[in-house]
C-alpha cells in the first residue's frame, strides 16, 4: 500500500467517524447513563416524584430517560462529551481503518487472500491499536456524559475532568475500562467479517452484469445503499453478541467506582442487579449504533471512492 493510499484511508476513516458521532450524540448520552450504576438514583426519583408508596424496581426506558434528562438538565446535556468525542473519533477511526487496511494487505500475502481469517485478524489488530492509542479520550467522554447537573449548575469541563482523573488515580486512571474495550474487539471482528462477506457477495452479484467491460465500473447510488445495509446488518449481529462489555466498560470508568477489573465487574453486576443489567441500554445502543455505523461505513467508502476517482 502506497503512502497516498494510507493517507486516503486515514482521512476517509476520520470523516466517517466524525459525521456519525455528531448525528448520534444524544443517543450516546442516554445509552451511557442507562449503562451506569447511577441508574438506581433515577429509579428512586421516579418512585417519589408522583408520591408513589411502592418503589419502582425497574429502571426507566430510553424514551422516559431522555425526557428526564431534558426536564432536569436541559437539551445541552444531550451533547455532553461531544468535544472529546469529536477530538477522539477522527483519530480513532483513522487509526483503525489505516491499521485494518495495512494488516489486511500484509496478511493477504501470507494467508488466503480476503479469507475470513484475514478479516478477523486484521480487525482484531486494528481494534487493539485504536483502543490502546485513544482510551484516555473515551474515558473523559464517559465521565462527562455521566456528569448529571441540574439546570443552572456549573458543568464540569473536559480540562477539569482530566485534572480530577489525574489527581485521583494518576496516569493509570486514564486507562480504566481498557480491558473491557479489548474484550469488545470480538464485536469488531464479528462486524467486519460479516460486513466484508456481504460486501463481497454484492460485488460478485454485480460482476456478471459487467463481464465484458475491462475498465473498473463506476459506483452508483445502489452500491452505497447496499454498503449501508451490509454495515447495519453486520453491526446488529455483532453488537447483540458482545454488548455486555459496553456495560462493564462504563462501570469501570465511573468516578469513584467500586468496580476494579473486567471479571470482577462481570460477576458483581449480575449478582447485585441480575443478568438483565448486562444488557441495560441495548435498545438505545442499537438505535444509535446501526445508523452510526451505516453512516460511518458509507462515508468511508464514498470518500475513498472520490479520492481514488
Amino acid at each position: 500500500m502506497s503512502q497516498r493510499d494510507t493517507l486516503v484511508h486515514l482521512f476517509a476513516g476520520g470523516c466517517g467517524g466524525t459525521v456519525g458521532a455528531i448525528l448520534t450524540c444524544p443517543l450516546e448520552v442516554v445509552k451511557t447513563r442507562l449503562q451506569s450504576s447511577s441508574i438506581t438514583r433515577y429509579e428512586v426519583h421516579l418512585s417519589t416524584v408522583n408520591g408513589a408508596t411502592v418503589a419502582r424496581m425497574s429502571p426507566p426506558g430510553p424514551l422516559h430517560f431522555l425526557k428526564l434528562i431534558l426536564e432536569k438538565e436541559g437539551a445541552r446535556s444531550l451533547f455532553r462529551g461531544l468535544g472529546p468525542n469529536l477530538v477522539g473519533v477522527a483519530p480513532s477511526r483513522a487509526i483503525y481503518f489505516a491499521a485494518y487496511s495495512t494488516a489486511k494487505e500484509k496478511l493477504n500475502s501470507v494467508l488466503e487472500p480476503d479469507s475470513t481469517q484475514v478479516h478477523m485478524v486484521s480487525a482484531g489488530l486494528a481494534g487493539f491499536t485504536a483502543i490502546t492509542a485513544t482510551n484516555p479520550i473515551w474515558l473523559i467522554k464517559t465521565r462527562l456524559q455521566l456528569d448529571a447537573r441540574n439546570r443552572g449548575e456549573r458543568r464540569m469541563s473536559a480540562f477539569e475532568c482530566v485534572r480530577r482523573v489525574y489527581q485521583t488515580d494518576g496516569l493509570r486512571g486514564f486507562y480504566r475500562g481498557m480491558s473491557a474495550s479489548y474484550a469488545g474487539i470480538s464485536e469488531t471482528v464479528i462486524h467486519f467479517v460479516i460486513y466484508e462477506s456481504i460486501k463481497r457477495r454484492l460485488l460478485e452479484a454485480k460482476a456478471p452484469q459487467n463481464m465484458d467491460e475491462e475498465e473498473d465500473v463506476s459506483k452508483d447510488p445502489s452500491d452505497f445503499v447496499g454498503m449501508m445495509l451490509a454495515a447495519a446488518t453486520s453491526k446488529t449481529c455483532a453488537t447483540t453478541v458482545a454488548y455486555p462489555h459496553e456495560v462493564i466498560r462504563t462501570r469501570l470508568r465511573e468516578e469513584g467506582t467500586k468496580y476494579r477489573s473486567f471479571f470482577q465487574t462481570l460477576t458483581t453486576v449480575p449478582k447485585e442487579e441480575g443478568y438483565r443489567a448486562l444488557y441495560r441500554g441495548l435498545t438505545t445502543h442499537l438505535v444509535r449504533q446501526i445508523p452510526n455505523t451505516a453512516i460511518m461505513m458509507c462515508t468511508y467508502e464514498l470518500v475513498v471512492y472520490l479520492l481514488n476517482g
